[in-house]
C-alpha cells in the first residue's frame, strides 16, 4: 500500500496534536489526571490512532518532552565550552522549572521505576542520545585544547548534569546562573586537575582503569 502525500500530512497533523494535547493537559490537570481519552478529544483523535502511535500515556509524554527538550536545548558551539556548557544547563534548568515540562518528565520517571519496557524507551530515546550529545561537545572541546587530552568526558557528563536531574526528582530548589555557573567552573577546573597525560598506561597515578566507559 502507498500512502499518499496528503495522507502523510493527515498523520503528521493528528501526531503532532496528540503531542500538544498531551503537554497542554498535562499543564491543566497534572501528569496523573491525564488519560489517553482525554488527550484524544483534545487532540481530535481516535483512541485506536493514538494507541496506533505510542503503547501508552506515558509514551506520548516521553515523545512529547523529548522533542521540547530537544528543541530548547542544543548542544550549540560558540568555540567557549565553558560558555556553552551555561547555556545549555541554564536551558535545561528553565525547562524542568517550567509546565507541563517538568511535570511531565517527573510523571514519566515515576512511572519508569516499575515498568522496565519504559526504563528502556527512556534511556533509548532520551538519555543515551543526549548524553552522547554532551560527551561529543566535549571531545570537540577537546580537540580544540580546552579540555585536557587524557580527560574523562562521560564522568565530566555525569559531574556535570547529575546535579540538575538531582534537584528535580528531590523538589529541591533549582539552580540559579550563579550556581550553575559555578558548577561549570568546578567540573572544567577538575578536569584540568585530575587528567592523566593523554599516554599514560592504565593504573599509573591519576588514571582510573576502564576511564573513559562509563555507563
Amino acid at each position: 500500500m502507498i500512502t499518499s502525500p496528503s495522507s502523510l500530512r493527515r498523520s503528521e497533523r493528528s501526531r503532532r496534536a496528540t503531542l500538544d494535547a498531551a503537554l497542554e493537559l498535562c499543564t491543566e490537570k497534572g501528569y496523573n489526571r491525564v488519560t489517553v481519552e482525554a488527550i484524544a478529544a483534545r487532540a481530535g483523535v481516535s483512541k485506536k490512532t493514538i494507541y496506533r502511535w505510542w503503547p501508552s500515556k506515558v509514551g506520548v509524554m516521553l515523545e512529547a518532552f523529548t522533542q521540547v527538550l530537544v528543541g530548547v536545548t542544543p548542544f550549540v558551539e560558540t568555540g567557549d565550552i565553558a560558555a556553552d556548557l551555561r547555556a545549555h544547563i541554564n536551558g535545561l534548568v528553565r525547562l524542568l522549572s517550567t509546565p507541563p515540562y517538568g511535570p511531565a518528565y517527573s510523571g514519566i520517571l515515576s512511572e519508569m521505576h516499575h515498568d522496565e519496557e519504559l526504563a528502556r524507551a527512556v534511556r533509548e530515546q532520551l538519555v543515551t542520545p543526549r548524553f552522547e550529545a554532551a560527551v561529543e561537545r566535549l571531545r570537540r572541546a577537546q580537540e580544540q585544547g580546552q579540555v585536557p587530552a587524557g580527560a574523562d568526558l562521560p564522568l565530566a557528563v555525569e559531574l556535570l548534569y547529575g546535579p540538575v536531574y538531582y534537584r528535580h526528582v528531590l523538589r529541591k530548589p533549582s539552580q540559579d546562573e550563579a550556581t550553575v555557573a559555578a558548577l561549570v567552573a568546578h567540573v572544567l577546573r577538575s578536569l584540568t586537575a585530575g587528567a592523566p597525560p593523554a599516554d599514560a598506561p592504565e593504573g599509573s597515578p591519576g588514571r582510573v582503569p576502564g576511564q573513559g566507559r562509563v555507563s
